[in-house]
């Protein structure tokens, strides 16, 4: 698989490309978001991955995060030193996948660059939630599954492709408790434990761009329930 790696430390760059390499991955070292943007424009969709630094010199991580998305589809895992939520749903708004923590594992950084990469395959092998040409609406909401888009009173709502997965998953089938674990099965289509604090992540960053909280219940020391609103 071929990975861009925007990182402008070297010497993390070099250590980090080393072991990337040794695990098959082709690795593009870009060291500004400059650079990065320039790597995307010939290549299209042919890296497989983006592992995104935020502390970049010349513009704002998050700002490339945007930038990258409007010019391809290919998945882009941030790393970020800021452990808060609010900072992670602001990622996942512009378009990331995915995020890792500093100071990271190396073995949970490429369980995230695998998830995500397989899910892609997923996707394009089966044309996104189930390949089926039917919608869910579930009061004000409307969940497109053949096109991926999801409108809420006729205004439609910009999702990341795991936000629209976790969604159309619980919309299935409303009012039925989805356990964590499976919900990570499905959209992240692994069994890694690590994946947890991800998924209340992409449960918190739905809520709040649907602007209906109640939408998604916690249960508890079980997982996540559609609420199916009356109106």
């Amino acid at each position: 698989m071929r990975l861009l790696l925007v990182e402008d430390d070297n010497h993390v760059a070099a250590a980090l490309s080393a072991v990337l390499a040794r695990h098959g991955f082709d690795v593009t070292h870009a060291r500004s978001g400059e650079e990065a943007l320039r790597a995307l424009v010939p290549e299209g969709d042919g890296f497989g991955v983006v592992l995104l630094d935020l502390g970049l010199p010349d513009q704002d991580g998050y700002e490339v995060c945007g930038k990258i998305r409007k010019r391809t589809s290919t998945p882009v895992i941030m790393v970020t030193a800021r452990s808060d939520v609010r900072s992670r749903i602001h990622g996942l708004n512009l378009g990331a996948d995915d995020y890792v923590v500093k100071p990271y594992d190396t073995g949970e950084l490429l369980a995230r660059i695998h998830a995500v990469s397989r899910r892609t395959v997923h996707e394009e092998a089966t044309g996104g939630a189930g390949g089926t040409e039917t919608g869910l609406r579930l009061g004000p909401v409307r969940i497109e599954l053949s096109t991926r888009q999801v409108t809420v009173n006729g205004s439609v709502v910009q999702l990341t492709r795991k936000e629209f997965d976790l969604l159309a998953l619980l919309a299935q089938r409303p009012g039925v408790v989805f356990r964590r674990e499976q919900i990570i099965s499905e959209v992240w289509r692994t069994s890694w434990e690590g994946t947890g604090r991800t998924l209340e992540v992409h449960v918190a960053s739905l809520r709040a761009k649907l602007r209906m909280p109640a939408l998604i219940e916690t249960v508890r020391g079980v997982g996540y329930r559609l609420v199916a609103p009356t109106a």
